[in-house]
């Protein structure tokens, strides 16, 4: 088996798998800033893959060399489709193969998918042993998923342990918190007890509201995890996964410097609109921030069209 978990330090960093962020381009940015010790796509619907639609949904596995080891993250309905989609997986070149399991958009649930899984124990079942044969013992398997669906649910923890992943990712929230609380860390020591006690093999990560490599190295420590996962932190601070990361001190010439170079090799990389224009500007708001005429500057950035407009824009700032 190519698992590279087991060569992972301890505890390891993880960039979060988020829908229309992780993907390549941005993957290379936080490469470039300072990389995580393992990186994830966005997910990918496996349904999708196997319909008219896999054009479009093959485009969030590119990945080049510099986004490795990088773990494949899918989710769908048909445990056919993730069958096929995990060997495919497997002759990519991925590192590991991970199941959304607590995604709480109310579209993804209402079908049955993400979050919703952890309500069909059953069928998360079928899912997990239809990629395992896919994988053939070949890649790693893993699961992210959410500490229930609207309360703490111990059972289905301890389901997903008596599934003898290669690795388990908690958020510490429920699927109908959503973000609007703050993380259930307290209840980080008591999963990993059952962890230790169901499947002691299996690598356990935390996840919510981390928003530092301190912070990171500081939770897994006292709950005695083996990794912790960033996502939203990234919005904050690109070199999130530095141990002393320089974004506080930067200035704002240099954080428009990055934003120039995530906006030029968004434009090499889908040169002929493959991935909506739309899409980079969320990312705005992580590099201009926290200056005089930041807010402006956002703002009219926002109102642009194309990325050489927001070039331009931001050439004449220097």
């Amino acid at each position: 088996m190519n698992n590279v978990l087991k060569n992972l330090p301890k505890p390891f960093m993880v960039l979060a798998p988020m829908d229309d962020v992780t993907e390549t381009v941005f993957r290379r940015i936080i490469a470039d800033c300072s990389p995580p010790d393992l990186f994830f796509t966005e997910f990918v619907n496996v349904d999708a893959l196997q319909s008219a639609g896999r054009t479009s949904a093959m485009k969030r596995l590119v990945f080049t060399a510099k986004e490795k080891p990088l773990i494949a993250q899918i989710w769908g309905k048909t445990p056919e489709n993730y069958y096929k989609v995990a060997k495919e997986l497997v002759e990519m070149g991925f590192d590991g193969v991970d199941i959304n399991m607590g995604c709480p958009d109310k579209s993804v649930v209402k079908n049955g998918c993400g979050g919703g899984m952890i309500n069909n124990p059953d069928m998360a079942k079928e899912v997990i042993d239809a990629t395992k044969a896919g994988l053939n013992g070949k890649l790693p398997i893993s699961v992210k998923t959410r500490i229930g669906f609207r309360d703490y649910d111990e059972e289905w923890l301890k389901f997903l342990l008596w599934q003898k992943l290669d690795m388990l990712s908690i958020h510490f929230r429920t699927v109908k918190e959503m973000s609007k609380v703050p993380a259930h860390w307290e209840l980080a020591s008591k999963t990993k007890a059952l962890r230790d006690e169901i499947s002691p093999n299996t690598l356990l990560v935390g996840n919510g509201d981390v928003l530092s490599y301190s912070q990171a190295q500081d939770l897994a420590k006292k709950h005695g995890y083996d990794g912790v996962m960033i996502g939203r932190g990234i919005f904050h601070d690109p070199y999130v996964f530095a141990k002393d990361s320089p974004w506080s001190i930067m200035k704002p010439a240099q954080k428009i410097d990055l934003y120039i170079k995530h906006l030029e090799l968004f434009r090499d990389t889908y040169p002929n609109c493959e991935r909506s224009f739309d899409s980079i500007k969320k990312f705005c708001k992580i590099y201009i921030n926290n200056f005089a005429g930041a807010n402006e500057l956002r703002a009219q950035l926002m109102m642009t069209k194309t990325v050489e407009k927001s070039l331009t824009l931001l050439q004449n700032m220097e």
